[in-house]
């Protein structure tokens, strides 16, 4: 009886058709964030290929630059990469200063580098923390967004916002930094590095995190390459290529730090990678505060008795002039603006570009005039005919704006080289042969942003 059975199983089983599945991945996905489409064909749990879709968040910002005045496209930057926006306004500014052909004074340089390694820690602490929560680490989470709040405290001291700040301006930066920036910043250092301590305590040697992190989302030096990745994501594989390093920028050449680097090419090595990014930041940012050249951030003595504005301005109607001989008004930020006194050391001395300190616009005609031709429409910065790319090293990698200039007041041509977009070309390569599951730490570790990407 057993015998006549057998064949017969046999048989059976070899009937049993088997089908590849469809399945859609996003973009409603919350792992998909709202904004990527993959389309995924499935052997089972295993991806046997994948295609990916982009376009869901398209902002239009190339096109946006050319019917803006130059200084009026810096918004728009802060929304390309809305995690570290203060690195898209250095990156366009510079890009801007290269084709006028001026350089900003060397604090300027230093206040940039200090904010823009400040984002890159917001930014690393971001993709890390939201990875971890995707996995089940929820705790990790929430201490690195607590980390977060220290540096976007400092961040909101300085420019007045805390995420789309358009700080920077085409030859300087708004405001200087507050006197008292240095020793917040070091109290914020140091919270962050308990977080950091605390994250590695719960993560690196976490059994579940590794095994989900070790060998998923893998690529080689040389294909990462051809892809044009850079960034952390490149790094990962053991290529050690920085622009802050290899194209120096700034005064990057200046401050000591470290390019880390892994074997691997894998989800682990690019956490492990961002982990160490964000301690050599701080480093960046610690060094850059020794070294930064002085300028006066405070009323100059010699101006006299500072008086509050409202109240010089009841005694002038008065006539009460002995009291106000002498004395200087104190004024809102709105009208004391960057200041005359450290005006010169954050801005580029250059009329056609530099914006003029508030009271000089409402103090003098000559203020007066120069503000008047750069923000009335049809005048503005007008930079020559000509064109010129230049990168800065975003938290993803390199981000390049090319600009081209007809000699009008707008750009004739902006493009985005967004470091996210050549890591998401090669998605499809990274999770094809991966499990299911892994799709949601591979893709966390590219940490696409959709402003930056879909620009």
């Amino acid at each position: 009886m057993t015998a006549d059975l057998e064949p017969k199983a046999k048989d059976a089983s070899a009937d049993l058709e088997t089908r590849d599945m469809m399945l859609n991945i996003g973009p409603a996905h919350p792992a998909m964030h709202g904004i990527v489409r993959i389309v995924a064909k499935l052997d089972g749990e295993q991806i046997e290929e994948a295609e990916v879709e982009i376009g869901y968040l398209h902002r239009g910002f190339e096109k946006m630059a050319e019917i803006v005045d130059y200084n009026g496209v810096i918004p728009y930057a802060d929304r390309l990469n809305y995690v570290s926006p203060l690195i898209n306004n250095m990156g366009y500014c510079m890009t801007v200063e290269k084709l006028i052909g001026i350089e900003v004074p060397e604090r300027c340089h230093y206040v940039r580098v200090i904010l823009s390694e400040i984002s890159r820690i917001s930014d690393h602490l971001t993709c890390v923390g939201a990875t971890a929560m995707e996995l089940g680490a929820f705790t990790v989470f929430l201490y690195m967004i607590k980390a977060r709040e220290y540096l976007w405290e400092l961040v909101e001291q300085v420019t007045g916002a805390r995420l789309t700040v358009t700080y920077c301006r085409v030859g300087g930066v708004k405001a200087d930094l507050p006197e008292d920036f240095a020793p917040a910043c070091r109290k914020a250092f140091e919270e962050t590095r308990k977080v950091l301590v605390e994250s590695d305590a719960l993560l690196t040697r976490n059994r579940i995190f590794v095994d989900r992190m070790n060998g998923t989302g893998v690529i080689s030096a040389e294909d990462a390459i051809s892809y044009g990745i850079t960034g952390p994501f490149l790094r990962s594989t053991g290529a050690d290529y920085d622009v802050r390093k290899d194209c120096p920028y700034a005064v990057y050449d200046r401050l000591p730090f470290d390019v880390p680097v892994g074997s691997r090419g894998d989800n682990m090595d690019r956490y492990l990678v961002r982990m160490e990014e964000m301690e050599q930041s701080m480093r960046i940012v610690e060094a850059a505060l020794r070294d930064i050249p002085p300028g006066s951030v405070l009323v100059n003595p010699e101006t006299g008795r500072p008086i509050p504005a409202a109240e010089m301005v009841d005694l002038a109607k008065e006539g009460n002039i002995a009291a106000i001989a002498g004395g200087c008004a104190v004024v809102g930020p709105t009208l004391e603006g960057a200041g005359r006194a450290q005006h010169p050391s954050i801005a580029a001395d250059e009329k056609r570009v530099s914006l003029p300190p508030k009271e000089d616009a409402y103090g003098n005609i000559e203020g007066l005039m120069q503000q008047f031709k750069l923000v009335m429409l049809g005048h503005g910065v007008r930079p020559p005919h000509g064109e010129v790319y230049f990168p800065v090293e975003g938290a993803n990698g390199e981000l390049g704006f090319y600009v081209v200039s007809d000699g009008a007041g707008n750009p004739y041509r902006v493009r985005v080289r967004p470091p996210c977009f050549a890591i998401m070309s090669a998605l499809s390569k990274l999770i094809t042969g991966d499990m299911m599951a892994d799709i949601v730490p591979t893709f966390g570790s590219v940490n696409m942003i959709g402003g930056e990407l879909d620009r």
